[in-house]
Formats: C-alpha cells, structure tokens, sequence
C-alpha cells in the first residue's frame, strides 16, 4: 500500500474544494490510500510527512505565489531538509486564483523548488487540453493549459459554485495520474533487479 498526503491551505473553501476533487481520483486507484492535510496542521508537526510516499501541494495564488500559511508550512521542514528525509518521494502541485492567469505559474514553481531541495521527483500535468479536441471549453480537462501542474479558475460566490465542470474533472484527473504514477513506481522498483541480471 502506498500512501500520500493532498496538503493544501485555503482561506475561503476554494482551494479546499479542488484538493477534495484530487483527492477523489487519488483514492481511485486500487493501493493507494490518500489523506487530505490542512497545510498548518503539518507546520506545527512536519514529522508526519515521513509517513508519506508522496505530496500533492495545493495553496491560492496570492500576489504571484503561495499563501502565507502555506509557506509557514514549508518553511517548517527546515530540519527535515538538513537530514534530507523527504529525498526520493513524488512530490506535485496545485494552485487556485480568480483569473485564467493570475500568475499561478510562480506559486507552482515555488512549489517546484522546494520540491527540489528536499530532493523529491516531481510530478507534473500531461493531460492534454480536450477543448482541442472539440469539448466545449468549460467542459474540458486543463483547459488552462498547465503542464507544471494543475491550476484552477475560482469564480465569485461560495466554492461549490464558483468552479467550472473542466477544472473539477481536471483535479481527479490529476489526482488519479499522481497516485498512478506513484503506484507504478513502486512496481517498477521491484521489478527492476530481476529485469537487470536477465539483461
């Protein structure tokens, strides 16, 4: 069985409400089993993230990057980092602001970096955007066109409402290809010696 953690901060229920769609096609997979964690709770005791394989980020897009208590998290794996616990694990990310844009690119790259530092293996989106393929736009899977990782447009009003069909289909979708990618991983490894000597 391997596990991983859907961590997120969200300040008016809309990043809260895409990270339960990840989550939704993250438990799809057969051998998974997917936790949601509020960023802050793990800011106070990171240690439980060693009980994880691997990390779906998810924070709001403010002024160009993560929220505050979501960098409060990250900062807060400081002394994971110098022992380098996190080193090998799947780590991805999502972000949530207002406009198509919004410069979410930024907060998935810091995302990206802190990733890096820790020494994990990113993740990221390869889903194909399916309003080239004739799906009405607001129906269509990453029909914002992010590659890095997922991003998702919040409209006005409560967040049960304020997503388009696309961008929730989008999130399982991109939850389910993580907890595949991390399944897969798995069984790639313990294939691997027996594959090696009959080469």
């Amino acid at each position: 069985m391997k596990t991983l953690a859907v961590i997120y901060h969200s300040a008016h229920g809309h990043t809260a409400h895409i990270a339960r769609h990840v989550l939704e096609g993250a438990q799809s997979v057969p051998g998974i089993r997917a936790d949601l964690v509020q960023a802050d709770e793990l800011a106070r005791a990171p240690d439980a993230l060693l009980r994880y394989d691997g990390f779906i980020l998810g924070s709001p897009t403010y002024l160009g990057g993560v929220s505050g208590p979501f960098k409060s998290f990250m900062d807060a794996t400081g002394r994971l980092w110098k022992t380098q616990q996190l080193k090998n694990k799947l780590a991805a990310g999502f972000t949530v602001s207002s406009l198509p844009a919004g410069d979410k690119q930024s907060t998935l790259l810091s995302m990206f970096v802190f990733a890096m530092q820790h020494g994990m293996v990113w993740v990221g989106n390869p889903i194909l955007p399916e309003q080239h393929a004739g799906v009405p736009y607001d129906e269509a899977a990453n029909r914002l066109g992010s590659w890095s990782g997922l991003m998702a447009q919040a409209g006005h009003g409560s967040a049960a409402d304020a997503f388009v069909p696309g961008d929730t289909k989008t999130a399982r979708m991109f939850g389910r290809h993580f907890a595949q990618t991390l399944h897969g991983l798995g069984t790639a490894a313990a294939r691997q010696p027996s594959e090696e000597i009959a080469a």
